[in-house]
């Protein structure tokens, strides 16, 4: 009895150290059921709860993980996981993180090293239906994709130029997340679940030339057109890709999968 007790006790503060102590760096997500902008015949996605990073990784947070993962450095990397546009600049390590430059998201970076980033973390990237879970809220709201200025204010920020990219300048969501909209793109662990392809797709270093039509087959919101945008990019894109708007966040797993 006293055995069971003492392990009780264990698992307890074990779950508030895990609960709490990740507090400053995730939030937890309650997962629920909801019908994603694709699916068929308007599916609903079950999302399990998960903890999520409030933030997405910050120049500082990757100079790190190169520090220890040198052969993800941009003189060290194989061609196979980063095309010609990964890490512009960071030919060995980045020498500027004591400046703003350390407050921004890492961009510039391939679905292979966001990947890796995260595994070595103890974490991984969030399921592209995790991560539009999360992103449907808005600071009030667990789903505001029925609000007319939810999609606008995320519009506006497509049309609007970016001026700064410094992290926390978006408001938090109502889960307690931050810039999933107003900063950058963010990779998702299956980015390419949904293809959305178009023939003006090419292998290309060009930007501007990843992104191809969206299609709006099978989607269940023909009005939402910023996901439309979101889906777009990501079925434009290969895992060797690297955008120099694209970065991303890490989630992990609330219980261990079985």
């Amino acid at each position: 009895m006293k055995t069971n007790i003492f392990s009780l006790f264990i698992v307890c503060v074990t779950f508030q150290w895990f609960a709490f102590g990740q507090a400053k760096e995730m939030v937890f997500i309650e997962g629920s059921r909801y019908i994603p902008l694709y699916g068929r015949d308007s599916t609903v996605v079950e999302v399990k709860d998960f903890f999520m990073d409030v933030y997405p990784v910050s120049v500082a947070d990757f100079n790190r993980f190169l520090e220890q993962h040198p052969n993800w450095k941009k003189s060290h990397v194989k061609g196979l996981f980063a095309d010609k546009s990964y890490l512009p600049n960071w030919e060995t390590t980045l020498a500027d993180t004591e400046t703003n430059n350390a407050k921004k998201p890492v961009t510039s970076v391939s679905w292979f090293a966001a990947k890796s980033y995260c595994e070595a973390q103890g974490k991984r990237l969030p399921t592209v239906d995790e991560w539009e879970y999360v992103a449907m809220a808005d600071e009030t709201t667990k789903d505001a994709r029925i609000k007319a200025d939810y999609n606008e204010r995320i519009l506006a920020w497509y049309e609007a130029p970016k001026k700064d990219f410094t992290i926390g300048n978006t408001p938090k969501n109502i889960w307690g997340v931050a810039d999933l909209h107003g900063l950058v793109w963010e990779w998702t662990l299956d980015f390419n679940s949904v293809l959305i392809t178009g023939e003006s797709r090419k292998d290309t270093d060009k930007d501007a030339n990843l992104f191809c039509g969206s299609a709006a087959l099978n989607a269940t919101d023909l009005m939402n057109y910023a996901a439309f945008m979101r889906y777009a990019t990501r079925g434009s894109l290969k895992a060797k890709n690297a955008m120099k708007n694209m970065g991303f966040r890490c989630v992990k797993d609330a219980q261990p999968a079985n």
